[in-house]
């Protein structure tokens, strides 16, 4: 498994690097949360463009499969004309779970780049590690923990809110 761990870093990261990326995907999460959505954010990038980015909408769009990874996927690949998203990076404040690492396998993404680990549904080093399976047509370079605690403290408040107001 060829996973590379990146502290937690302030929100002054240098233009272009994954922190700041992340930053991006982040603002996303908190999207998601002020829509009362699981806070997930999603962004891809190319040659140092946000040509996506998305939040999770599972609730609000009553659909299965409104992943943030999945609609920023959908959303790239209709800007670019072109579903395989060959030279992008895909940066998400979760570990993508089996359905989206299916789907970024299929895109051709190049880069992964995740937040938090994501221990009852990850599919990208948790449970699995699918980015990276040989026997796949495609495999992907993959950086974990790039911000994680901001992730984690997203994710947290969000359960425990939901919780104690019996919205779960």
């Amino acid at each position: 498994m060829v996973l590379s761990i990146i502290p937690v870093v302030g929100n002054d990261a240098k233009r272009g690097s994954d922190a700041y990326w992340m930053g991006e995907a982040l603002a996303q999460a908190r999207m998601a949360s002020a829509i009362e959505e699981v806070p997930v954010g999603a962004i891809v990038v190319s040659a140092g463009e946000v040509i996506s980015r998305a939040c999770n909408r599972n609730r609000t769009d009553n659909d299965p499969c409104a992943h943030a990874e999945i609609l920023a996927l959908r959303q790239a690949a209709r800007r670019i004309g072109n579903y395989r998203l060959t030279d992008t990076t895909l940066f998400v404040t979760l570990e993508p779970c089996f359905m989206c690492a299916g789907a970024i396998i299929h895109a051709r993404v190049k880069r992964v780049v995740f937040a938090a680990y994501d221990q009852r549904a990850g599919a990208v080093g948790s449970l699995a590690n699918i980015l990276q399976t040989p026997m796949l047509n495609h495999t992907c370079e993959v950086t974990a923990g790039v911000r994680e605690e901001e992730s984690v403290v997203l994710l947290q408040s969000y359960f425990q809110q939901r919780r104690t107001g019996g919205l779960l």
